[in-house]
């Protein structure tokens, strides 16, 4: 500890002092010694005064062990890390700042809570990882290009049923959109898209990833190659080539980067948001994000390099479901029935040709279309039980033939055994 005649400097004070006191004993003008210590005449002349007045403590900062006058009161550091304890524990401090304002009233900065943290031993700094990866540079235009996927995670933290984020994110501002579905395929996929071309448009494109949903591992047929089909597609990947928005598949996760990063915000910051609410159900899920994403938007969205928004609005008449469906062609039976999914279903009119098509709507429904017109149908749930056959019915197979004891054969047979015996007695 210093004494009470040992001044505390730093080496900037240190240099500053020899350049002062040089230029008190006349050895050098004031302006070289503004010069010497990197700073202007001004300050060097009040420097000057100061130490003539006060001695070398003169160049020491006045505001040296004493406290800022913007230092937090010490209750309002406590409080903050007791309700941190309490609510928000897993929270990082740059959310956990936004809820200390927007709940408990509490106006501080995320440096200053994550300073608080890792002196309280409840937060450690983190040293994030860099990759070499090239960069690509964002698309120009809004709706140019949209990058989708699925999220699985636990959103509802097992307060209800397991949950996939359908997640949207536009490549050049951020915009984000989502909805929760049960799991991650073909319908949820359709339906989501659905919803976001109703509220923006359709995209130009969408980068997607090669999950079976999204990609056809199939390889094709001999019609597809006849009819000059270059790759097989997906239900999806036919469906958006119907609505003209073209599909890119990435070779790796870090190629659509910006859809996996929003995922790990999502995760972070969505699932507490959902918990701070009590959100415990799909729909629920579905009304909270609807209402949450669009204050998300207004934060953390970019402004485009071109204002052009490249969404195409369809009519409102258009039948987004005729395309946004899973089509699958069947041929018609001799009985007029058809099987799809292990089950059976019996056309009630006359097809005018023999190949059918079938097409699973979202929403569950079903339509049987025979050339351009929809057929009517109904499910087959009973099938009629063959009758029991009896025992005189049966056909045996592969049995041998038991003679009759008056058969010739056997006549036969017993001569031909009385003459071994008789022979061998010979």
């Amino acid at each position: 500890m210093a004494g009470k005649d040992t001044i505390e400097m730093s080496l900037r004070e240190l240099s500053r002092l020899k350049a002062v006191q040089s230029a008190i004993d006349g050895n050098i003008t004031q302006r070289t010694a503004a010069s010497m210590a990197g700073i202007s005449e001004r300050q060097i002349r009040r420097l000057v005064s100061a130490v003539r007045a006060e001695g070398d403590r003169g160049v020491v900062h006045k505001g040296r062990g004493r406290s800022s006058n913007r230092k937090m009161p010490k209750k309002v550091k406590d409080r903050a890390i007791a309700l941190y304890k309490r609510k928000y524990h897993d929270f990082g401090p740059t959310l956990a700042v936004e809820k200390l304002s927007e709940t408990d009233g509490i106006g501080i900065s995320d440096e200053t809570l994550r300073g608080w943290l890792i002196e309280a031993g409840l937060w450690r700094k983190r040293r994030k990882g860099t990759s070499h990866r090239r960069w690509r540079e964002r698309k120009e235009c809004f709706g140019e290009m949209l990058q989708m996927d699925g999220s699985h995670h636990a959103w509802l933290e097992g307060r209800g049923p397991e949950l996939v984020l359908m997640g949207y994110i536009d490549d050049a501002t951020n915009e984000v959109f989502g909805r929760f579905y049960d799991y991650e395929g073909t319908l949820p996929a359709m339906e989501s898209f659905k919803f976001y071309t109703k509220k923006y448009g359709l995209p130009a494109s969408v980068y997607l990833d090669r999950h079976t949903t999204y990609k056809s591992t199939r390889k094709l047929t001999t019609e597809e190659e006849f009819e000059g089909m270059s790759k097989p597609m997906s239900q999806f990947e036919r469906a958006l080539e119907e609505l003209g928005v073209e599909v890119i598949h990435a070779m790796s996760p870090q190629a659509k980067g910006r859809i996996e990063r929003q995922f790990g915000v999502l995760q972070d910051r969505l699932v507490k948001e959902m918990r701070l609410k009590g959100v415990k159900t799909k729909d629920e899920a579905n009304e909270f994000i609807k209402d949450y994403l669009p204050g998300y938007n207004k934060r953390f969205a970019v402004c485009p390099a071109n204002e052009t928004d490249a969404h195409v609005r369809l009519p409102k008449d258009f039948d987004l479901d005729k395309h946004l469906c899973i089509r699958t062609e069947r041929t018609v039976r001799n009985d007029n029935t058809v099987a799809l999914n292990r089950k059976l279903y019996q056309i009630e009119e006359r097809s005018v040709t023999k190949k059918i098509t079938i097409e699973e709507r979202i929403g569950g429904s079903m339509l049987i279309m025979g050339g351009n017109k929809s057929l009517k149908y109904s499910e087959i749930t009973e099938r009629p039980k063959k009758e029991a056959a009896t025992k005189a019915d049966r056909r045996t197979y592969n049995r041998p033939v038991v003679p009759s004891k008056d058969h010739p054969w056997r006549k036969q047979q017993k001569l031909l055994t009385n003459k071994q015996v008789w022979g061998n007695a010979y």
